[in-house]
């Protein structure tokens, strides 16, 4: 397809500038996810009707130069999880077959206020809750630079759009991972924002104290772009960024362990390049994070389980059995237990906080490892729970700490680097993000 490849900001520019028509365009991206080999794995269901419509009104708006903004015009995909007025809003779990949500969900509401159209909803892990992009409940989309592999999860088909040119950004949630691990496995760039920067309003649960909004695509100005769209605000000032002078903590606790050899040779040349462009990197050790990673099993399933439970176990045979799991696990955790997990997470966000205030961001390998691999996935359920908790391990620490993060591809098949920032510091973080991008070509 003519446009494939292109970013948010060249498309925006090319409808500003009268050489491509929002029509067109929106056309081009349905047409490709329909014929596409992997499109039904893809996208749960494309939102033609509404997609053309928005287009259509975008065109007269460009034609009489009243344009809404740079993105006026520009289709993205958005993850089955955010509420879509009079199209079926599933979640990827047949626990909720045929929901009809009747609003838009906030930060849809706000994107569509910018011009942006709506291409379709995109499959994901059930419930979202699994870093890996498997789901044999609705369907499993392939990683683009392994077919016989997972995409990551849970926002799968929404970084699957992005890597095989079916929309030219998507947007994803994030609890543990989801928006980064799919970014990385699929070589894109993801960002987490901070818990309560996004609204979630309309936005299918599952765990409110994690659960945040985050754009996939392809650039970092991109993301930029798009975050301020869902918020109604003004995308950050990236114009001249630059490494020179910037601090970066690379952080050993925890997010070195067992990495598989081209993720660790990519997160090195990565470094390598930051220096190069004027960056300081130092080693960190945070001794507590450890400590911080082992409340995940307390924090997130019982939250998820407490929110969940009565439609779960009105018809537990409709789920995934590795994905119920999950959420049981949550069953009988005392609320003793919870609140002193909490308690204890509190303490150490603090000390991280005093830690890293030196640094502009924290570093690490995004993924631990690499896509995992489909055929086992179906086969073996240990290699299913080991591979899922290794895909979220260093992912985790961004949202176990409360912080925004981004992640960047390295130029090695999917191998990504995270930049973790303060909470609600995206605007900083973004700008450093996009100095590293340049840094790494």
């Amino acid at each position: 397809m003519k446009w494939h490849g292109n970013s948010l900001a060249e498309l925006g520019a090319e409808i500003g500038n009268g050489h491509l028509d929002p029509v067109d365009l929106t056309e081009a991206f349905l047409d490709a996810a329909e014929g596409h080999e992997f499109g039904e794995r893809i996208y749960a269901r494309l939102t033609r009707d509404r997609a053309l419509a928005e287009a259509k009104a975008a065109q007269k708006r460009a034609r009489s130069g009243h344009r809404l903004g740079l993105l006026d015009g520009v289709p993205i995909s958005w993850k089955d999880l955010f509420d879509t007025a009079g199209v079926a809003t599933e979640a990827g779990s047949k626990l909720l077959k045929n929901r009809v949500p009747t609003t838009d969900a906030e930060v849809l509401r706000n994107a569509t206020l910018a011009g942006l159209v709506c291409l379709g909803k995109t499959h994901m892990s059930e419930l979202a809750f699994s870093g890996l992009g498997y789901n044999p409940v609705t369907e499993t989309t392939p990683c683009v630079n392994d077919h016989g592999a997972v995409a990551g999860g849970s926002s799968s088909g929404a970084a699957g759009s992005v890597a095989f040119g079916l929309a030219p950004a998507a947007i994803g949630s994030d609890t543990g991972g989801s928006v980064r691990v799919p970014a990385a496995w699929n070589d894109l760039v993801g960002l987490k924002t901070t818990s309560g920067r996004l609204s979630l309003k309309g936005v299918v649960p599952l765990c409110a104290r994690f659960d945040t909004v985050g754009p996939l695509t392809h650039t970092v100005e991109d993301a930029s772009l798009l975050m301020s769209a869902m918020e109604g605000g003004k995308p950050a000032d990236l114009r001249g960024a630059s490494l020179k002078g910037v601090r970066f903590a690379s952080l050993r606790t925890s997010v070195r362990e067992n990495l598989s050899h081209s993720i660790m040779a990519s997160y090195q040349s990565a470094c390598e390049r930051f220096q190069a462009a004027g960056a300081e990197i130092v080693a960190i050790e945070v001794p507590r994070l450890a400590e911080a990673l082992a409340l995940a099993p307390i924090v997130f399933p019982t939250e998820a389980y407490a929110t969940w439970r009565d439609v779960i176990e009105a018809q537990p045979e409709l789920m995934f059995s590795e994905i119920l799991a999950r959420f049981r696990s949550g069953r009988d955790i005392s609320a003793v237990d919870f609140i002193k997990a909490w308690q204890t997470l509190d303490e150490i966000r603090a000390e991280w906080s005093e830690t890293v205030a030196g640094f502009d961001a924290v570093l690490c390998p995004t993924s631990p490892t690499l896509p995992a691999n489909l055929e086992r996935l179906t086969e073996h359920g240990d290699y299913y729970k080991e591979a899922n908790l290794r895909a979220l391990n260093n992912t985790r620490v961004g949202n176990m700490m409360g912080l925004c993060a981004l992640t960047l591809p390295t130029g090695v098949p999917s191998c990504g680097i995270s930049l973790m920032g303060r909470p609600f510091g995206e605007e900083a973080l973004l700008r450093i993000g996009k100095a590293a991008e340049d840094a790494l070509g």
